[in-house]
């Protein structure tokens, strides 16, 4: 069965030098431009901080408190190629959290991520809370650990009647979504980010059909015509 990691892995397959993820953010100004290869990279370092630096996998669960972006989405990458499943919840327990600057410790391991543009650490920590980015660079750019199966969990403690939801299961909502937003297989397409503000959306959507990806985070809708133009992408409404 499919899950995410095979998927992300396959992605990057295709072109490891290409840009896979480019990130704007217009009311910072940031633009950064991941290749396959170097996403790859940061997700390898977050499973492998995960494996190795927490004693983590399956079984395990990462809170992701963060707001979208290309670190979050490495951190999500990295904590299901780990094997563990994923929370979005404020509430909800977890083996290990992912934080804005700021928030307080809140699982055994509490990591602050800075979402800097060029990946600079977070100064001011609070009590036992470690920095997301000092914390994975010292870790290998490959992951040699096991993968889940495409029956393990993805999702946990979601609203509704299925409180999880397994990898199988968030490959086919990516799939299904990728055909309901039009998105051209294998194409560069750019998603504002107010628009599409799921990550299965804005993530996984896209890498479900093959495409790179050029998000608009705080987008300026005058530019997307130009910027889609200039970055050789489809924009997606």
């Amino acid at each position: 069965m499919p899950t995410v990691p095979t998927m992300f892995t396959a992605a990057v397959a295709a072109d490891p030098a290409r840009p896979l993820l480019t990130w704007y953010d217009d009311a910072t100004g940031e633009r950064t431009e991941l290749s396959g290869a170097t996403l790859a990279n940061w997700v390898a370092k977050t499973a492998n901080l995960l494996a190795d630096g927490c004693g983590l996998g399956e079984g395990s669960i990462a809170a992701v408190r963060t707001p979208a972006h290309w670190q979050t989405a490495a951190i999500m990458l990295g904590a299901w190629t780990a094997g563990l499943a994923l929370t979005h919840s404020t509430t909800a327990k977890a083996d290990v959290a992912f934080v804005s600057p700021g928030v307080g410790a809140q699982a055994p391991d509490t990591f602050a991520v800075g979402l800097h543009p060029f990946a600079l650490p977070v100064r001011d920590l609070g009590p036992g809370v470690q920095d997301w980015v000092t914390s994975a660079r010292v870790h290998g750019d490959h992951y040699r650990g096991p993968l889940p199966p495409g029956d393990a969990p993805a999702l946990v403690d979601l609203p509704g009647p299925a409180p999880a939801i397994t990898h199988a299961d968030l490959i086919a909502q990516a799939t299904s979504r990728a055909t309901e937003l039009g998105l051209p297989a294998g194409a560069r397409v750019l998603l504002d980010l107010d628009a599409h503000k799921r990550p299965v959306d804005w993530l996984l959507a896209p890498l479900a059909a093959g495409c790179t990806l050029v998000v608009c985070a705080n987008a300026d809708a005058a530019k997307l015509d130009d910027r889609a133009a200039v970055e050789r992408a489809v924009r997606i409404p």
